[in-house]
């Protein structure tokens, strides 16, 4: 089974009109170089070349001679990856917030689509959301600050600010490039309990 396929990486598959191109003859049933040529309109080199990039991409599968597909549940996982839903999760957006309606509202307000599409300025709503985020990082575990990038970084690119506001609000502590969580609300056997002061 080939990797899911991250969102971004379709859109820059399909992002150079001549990979455009060939996979939208792909999908309307031009099986090799040939007949995708032809369907084009394209120079064979360019073709060659685009198929060679869509394949390496993991968009389309096959072999010359026997035919190409475009992976079609490759699309469809990265919809409903762009959508913040998981094959089989069915949580619904009022889930944000742990039943308090206020956060909710305040979740709902600036994650969308499983993005944080903005770092609210306010500090209370601030809070919140780092206190949603804090829930990425398991208590008691330790983490290199590439993985603490990584985790922040799928939900909003400048995860820089959000690392230190999360160590500067007391949910994550660091000492050498190593981050672990201190802070926040934490989920006891499916419900959510904040934690203990002090």
């Amino acid at each position: 089974m080939r990797d899911a396929l991250e969102p971004r990486d379709i859109l820059g598959l399909l992002a150079e009109e001549d990979r455009l191109r060939v996979a939208a003859a792909v999908v309307l049933g031009a099986g090799g170089t040939a007949e995708i040529t032809a369907a084009t309109g394209l120079p064979p080199r360019a073709v060659a070349r685009a198929v060679a990039r869509l394949v390496a991409g993991g968009l389309v599968e096959g072999e010359d001679g026997k035919g190409y597909r475009l992976r079609t549940e490759a699309l469809a996982d990265a919809a409903r990856q762009a959508a913040g839903q998981r094959a089989g999760d069915q949580a619904e957006p009022d889930d944000l917030g742990l039943g308090d309606p206020q956060e909710a509202a305040v979740l709902r307000r600036f994650l969308v689509g499983g993005r944080l599409v903005s770092i609210p300025s306010g500090h209370a709503k601030r809070r919140i959301v780092l206190d949603h985020l804090a829930g990425l990082f398991e208590p008691g575990r330790y983490y290199p600050e590439a993985e603490v990038n990584q985790l922040l970084g799928a939900y909003n690119a400048d995860y820089a600010t959000l690392r230190r506001h999360l160590v500067d609000e007391g949910f994550l502590e660091r000492a050498e490039q190593v981050y672990w969580r201190t802070g926040g609300t934490v989920e006891v056997d499916g419900t959510a309990e904040p934690d203990p002061p002090g």
